[in-house]
């Protein structure tokens, strides 16, 4: 019998997405304005583990400046020379309409810089899917990943654009390999009120995921966090569902709740929060100058195993 103390450490959450993106062809990325040093390592690191294949936009005696500067080699990226981040912006989206890349990544441009050429009614990327952010989460002490949705673009969605939040995670959540999702629809209070408007509508999500409408996971709400997430909190309010307790996605009222929840979680609990944008053409990598190299790679590898697990008939388990 072997020794279990002599066994290697279990992957994190992250080293198994990381592993399972290493393990697919990497995503040809258009990266706009990756013009300071923790934007343009951030790519150049994904690349050398072969999560992604990056192609740089933005000035490139700018580019070349910062790679000399932190000597970072970029010998075997392609730039796309453009004079300044509005340019790049537009370029990076334009190349992704043209099918020159799989995924789209910010560099050192503002998010509302990019997210305006994403979002241009007639030369962006929209979809007939609402736009959404979801990060995901690695918190210490919690068994399975986490993923919150949305905390970075919608700031009051109504029903419809809930709708396709919850979508949207469900389908990132099965397409890179996680199996079939517990969806908590978050609110104060796990009974509806019409004191409370969110309970209304998390309601009226779990009628719609009854009726079609919502696809690929399974749902419930309104959930309090506690007993979202918590099994003993569930039982204890008497709560018994598939999801109570065990929720796995996160689907928050507003912006302002999940933005606070997430950045509870990340600086009271030390976790991890890696990030990806859905709904587009293409799945959007917006990076923060405060994420960590772990949480930068993770989000490469989630938008990267997104993409290519998008083109294939089956996708492998994690």
């Amino acid at each position: 019998m072997s020794d279990p103390t002599l066994q290697p450490p279990a992957l994190s959450k992250y080293d198994r997405l990381i592993a399972a993106a290493r393990d697919e062809t990497p995503a040809v990325t258009v990266v706009a304005h990756p013009c300071d040093e923790t934007s343009l390592r951030g790519a150049l690191e994904a690349a050398t583990l072969g999560l992604i294949a990056p192609v740089l936009v933005g000035p490139e005696a700018k580019i070349r400046s910062v790679a000399n500067e932190h000597r970072l080699d970029i010998g075997r990226c392609e730039i796309v020379d453009v004079p300044h981040s509005h340019a790049a912006a537009a370029k990076a989206v334009a190349m992704i309409r043209e099918g020159k890349g799989e995924l789209l990544m910010k560099g050192s441009l503002h998010t509302d810089e990019l997210m305006k050429e994403v979002a241009a009614s007639a030369t962006g990327l929209r979809t007939d899917r609402r736009i959404s952010h979801v990060f995901i989460m690695d918190v210490p002490g919690h068994a399975e990943t986490l993923f919150i949705t949305d905390a970075a673009i919608n700031i009051f969605p109504d029903l419809e654009a809930k709708r396709d939040i919850v979508q949207n995670a469900i389908d990132l959540w099965v397409t890179i390999g996680l199996g079939e999702p517990r969806v908590a629809i978050l609110s104060a209070v796990e009974t509806v009120t019409t004191k409370i408007p969110s309970t209304i509508e998390a309601a009226a999500l779990c009628k719609m995921a009854e009726r079609g409408q919502i696809t690929g996971g399974l749902i419930d709400g309104p959930l309090a966090f506690d007993n979202a997430i918590d099994p003993e909190a569930a039982r204890i309010k008497g709560i018994t569902s598939p999801v109570a307790g065990r929720g796995q996605i996160l689907v928050v009222p507003d912006l302002e709740a999940g933005n606070m929840l997430a950045k509870n979680l990340t600086f009271l609990s030390h976790a991890d929060a890696a990030g990806i944008v859905l709904g587009a053409r293409v799945p959007i990598v917006l990076t923060s100058r405060a994420d960590s190299v772990r949480t930068r790679l993770a989000s490469c590898a989630v938008a990267a195993l997104y993409a290519t697990r998008r083109r294939m008939p089956e996708v492998a388990a994690v």
